[in-house]
């Protein structure tokens, strides 16, 4: 019998993550596979303030917000798995291999793909890519590290 998978609405990703408007990158968890994978959703629109100078006569998703989008889907699948409150701080640590395959426009539905590596003390690894229309947009390696109670946070 196949389970029901699950899925996170905007509600519960603002509760999970501490990203707001307009750094808030993911609009919709479809699928999650704990310890193993996620899939999300980022609507691209016209309206987001970046659109304004990248580029003013030919609209295109910057890159790095790419890989920051990557990065809130794999923040949402380690705080859907590890315990935390509102004092744990989630740092993107590191990136390679980064490749952009494909241009990200508005009116685009980003599919953003997280597969979880391993972990190595604070240290979280993850195979990423992000699609459009089954269109590999851009892919990455990622790093990110999960610290409990605010330790390192700059004074």
């Amino acid at each position: 019998m196949s389970q029901t998978p699950i899925t996170l609405d905007i509600h519960k990703i603002l509760d999970l993550l501490p990203h707001r408007y307009p750094i808030l990158l993911v609009d919709r968890v479809l699928e999650i596979e704990p310890h193993t994978r996620i899939k999300a959703l980022k609507n691209v629109s016209i309206n987001e303030p970046y659109f304004q100078g990248h580029f003013p006569k030919r609209p295109v998703m910057p890159g790095v917000l790419i890989l920051e989008a990557l990065a809130q889907t794999a923040a949402l699948l380690t705080f859907t798995e590890e315990r935390h409150d509102e004092n744990t701080l989630y740092y993107f640590a590191g990136i390679d291999d980064a490749r952009f395959k494909r241009v990200v426009e508005p009116g685009d539905q980003l599919i953003l793909n997280v597969t979880f590596e391993r972990r190595m003390r604070h240290i979280w690894k993850f195979k990423a890519h992000a699609e459009v229309d089954g269109v590999l947009a851009a892919e990455a390696n990622l790093m990110c590290t999960v610290i409990q109670g605010g330790e390192g946070a700059a004074k």
